[in-house]
This record gives structure tokens, C-alpha cells and sequence, in this order.
């Protein structure tokens, strides 16, 4: 019997975590309430609810969304990725609807952020059905091999020219995986360099480090325009809170601060909201002038050493404190109090933790 039995949302979001399968079905939920009108739509034998609550997704899989928006970046419009292919948003091929990207196409950022979740959703489905052991694997492996097939497709598996990563995979070689990885590189393309960094990224996950090449860094100076980008969502200028002044001096404090961004990126894909910067480089005048420390973080003094302070926009700063608790491996301050979450790299980069 179809199982019509009506659901509140207050009792639905009781259970929402915003991984990707709920982000999906949440995105399909309001397209039926548009069509069909809230009362037929708030039903369990909706296609909405079946996404939500498909077995097997209840894992946690923002480090491979963070990696994917890492070395992907976002379009408004439709472009031709280096493979030739049009493609939107996060690196897309196809839209919402199913229908290929083509020239002239345009989508939001929200719509580009649950067209994302829903292909991540998806790539979890076919790969639990045709990745051997795919159950025992843990968060860290499965969201790298989400990245792997983000990029070259979910049917990799079996098929020719994937033979080394299907046989570690098969055989339970895990130890293998990262080198299988970097195998597949487009070797001589003109995309080698970039596709390489992800492979190394995607086995640094599957490992559990889940800190990325600061590959952005690189291509920047401090001289860089302020609107120029270190992650898909965090700008140079963030950094120096729109003030000349504030610019860095060194690119060891460029490198440093994109290290910092790319964990900005991973709080934010956690949290939905954009992440606002309160307080990043002090170069020593402006250190002393707002009373910070004399050996402040945010002095960026040496090489891997920097801070930011931040906050997320429409999130609870407890909640957003206590994730980068447990997930920033280095120095974290508790701000939250004063509205703000300071995470550091210090000499050593030790796990060290203080209240304002």
C-alpha cells in the first residue's frame, strides 16, 4: 500500500543535517510544492521523500563537496570546460532537468549549489551499487572517490583505461588507492598540472588529510587585484577587509592565507551561509592600533603561520565554533561569545585551543 501519511516540517528538519541527499530532497521538495501546492506535496510517497530518505546516505559528505568546489570553481553562465564540454555551475554537464548544458545557459548560485547536492546524491547511489566494499569504506575514502568520479564520471569503475583504481578497489588494496589516483591525469594535456593537484587532494582524503594545494595561491601575488579569488568564494581582499593598508607584504602570507580559505570553504559548504571575515591580515601598525597581541597570529609573521576570524552568515556561531572544534587540526580560538570563530597556524602547528 502507498504510504500517504502527510509530514510536518517542523518534525523533517528535526533530522536535517544538510548533507547532500537532504539539500537534494529539499530542492525537489519545494519544486512540488510550487507544482502541486503544499498539502500534496507534504507526503510520503513523494519523490522528495524517497531522496531523503534513501538508505545508505546518511554519511556526511561536505569534504567531497568542499574538494569538488575547490578545483571546479562556479559559473553563472555555461563555458567549455577543457575537455570540450559545456558545462555550469560547479563543473555540470547537465541541469537540473536532465537536458545537456549548452551556450547561452545560466543558472543562480542557490540553484547551482542543490544542482551540485543532487549530482553528489546521485554519484552516491551508482556507487554504492557498483564500487566492491563500498559500505566498509569510511567518510574520508568514499567522499574522495565521490571527487575522482565528480570528475571523470560514475561509471569508472570496470571500465578500460580504469583497470589500476578498479583493481585496488576490488582487492581491497586501500593502501594502493592515492597512487591508482594520480594515475589518471591526462599525462602531456595542457590540464595535467591542475588534475594532478586534485589527484594528489583526492588521496590526501582518501587518507584522511583533508587540507588541499593551495593551488590558487600560486597563481596570485600580493599585488593581486582585491576581487581576485583564493577559493571559489573567498577573495584576496577578504583577507585585508577591503583596506590597502592591510594588503599583505610577503606571498608566504598569501600561501598561508589560502591554506586558511580553503577550510573557509569546507565551514561554509557545512553551513549553507557565506562566510564573512571580521578580522584577517594586521600588519604590525594596525596590530598595536586595535590592541592585538604582540605575537598575534593575524601578524602572518613566517612562513605558515597566519589566523582569521569569521563568522557565518545566518548560522548558529555555537554550532559553527564547535564543527571547527572538532575538524581545524590546528590553533582555534573560542570567540563565539564576541561573535566570532578565530582559527590559526602557529610555529609546529599545534592543537592548541583558548577562550577571549
Amino acid at each position: 500500500m502507498t504510504n500517504t501519511k502527510p509530514i510536518t516540517l517542523d518534525r523533517l528538519f528535526r533530522y536535517y543535517r544538510n548533507l547532500p541527499h537532504q539539500a537534494a530532497a529539499i530542492q525537489e521538495l519545494e519544486d512540488d510544492i510550487k507544482a502541486n501546492g503544499y498539502a500534496a506535496a507534504m507526503r510520503r510517497d513523494r519523490p522528495w521523500f524517497s531522496t531523503w530518505s534513501q538508505s545508505g546516505k546518511q554519511r556526511d559528505y561536505q569534504a567531497a563537496i568542499a574538494l569538488i568546489q575547490k578545483f571546479e570553481g562556479f559559473h553563472h553562465d555555461a563555458y567549455l570546460c577543457p575537455a570540450g564540454v559545456w558545462s555550469i555551475g560547479w563543473g555540470n554537464t547537465k541541469k537540473a532537468d536532465g537536458t545537456a548544458v549548452g551556450p547561452g545557459d545560466r543558472i543562480t548560485q542557490a540553484a547551482g549549489d542543490a544542482l551540485l547536492n543532487k549530482t553528489v546524491s546521485n554519484i552516491v547511489s551508482f556507487l554504492d551499487g557498483s564500487i566492491p566494499h563500498w559500505s566498509a569504506l569510511n567518510e574520508d575514502q568514499q567522499s574522495a572517490l565521490i571527487s575522482f568520479a565528480y570528475n571523470v564520471g560514475s561509471h569508472f569503475y570496470g571500465q578500460t583505461g580504469f583497470e589500476t583504481i578498479s583493481r585496488c578497489l576490488r582487492e581491497q588494496d586501500y593502501a594502493s588507492v592515492p597512487d591508482a589516483l594520480l594515475l589518471y591525469r591526462n599525462p602531456g594535456s595542457s590540464f595535467e598540472a591542475g588534475l594532478k593537484r586534485r589527484r594528489i587532494a583526492e588521496g590526501k582524503l582518501w587518507t584522511g588529510d583533508k587540507t588541499t594545494p593551495t593551488a590558487a595561491a600560486a597563481k596570485l601575488t600580493v599585488d593581486s587585484p582585491f576581487s581576485s579569488r583564493l577559493t571559489p568564494h573567498i577573495t584576496l581582499g577578504e583577507f585585508a577587509l577591503g583596506q590597502e593598508a592591510r594588503r599583505f607584504d610577503h606571498q608566504h602570507q598569501l600561501d598561508t592565507a589560502a591554506e586558511l580559505a580553503a577550510f573557509l570553504e569546507r565551514v561554509r559548504s557545512r553551513f549553507g551561509g557565506p562566510v564573512i571575515i571580521t578580522s584577517g591580515y594586521r600588519p604590525p601598525a594596525i596590530n598595536r592600533s586595535v590592541g592585538g597581541a604582540s605575537k598575534s597570529e593575524h601578524l602572518f609573521p613566517a612562513r605558515g603561520e597566519g589566523a582569521v576570524d569569521f563568522y557565518v552568515k545566518g548560522a548558529s556561531i555555537n554550532a559553527v565554533q564547535s564543527w571547527c572544534d572538532e575538524h581545524w587540526p590546528c590553533s582555534l580560538g573560542y570567540g563565539a561569545k564576541r561573535g566570532f570563530v578565530h582559527i590559526g597556524i602557529r610555529q609546529g602547528r599545534p592543537h592548541v585551543r583558548w577562550d577571549y
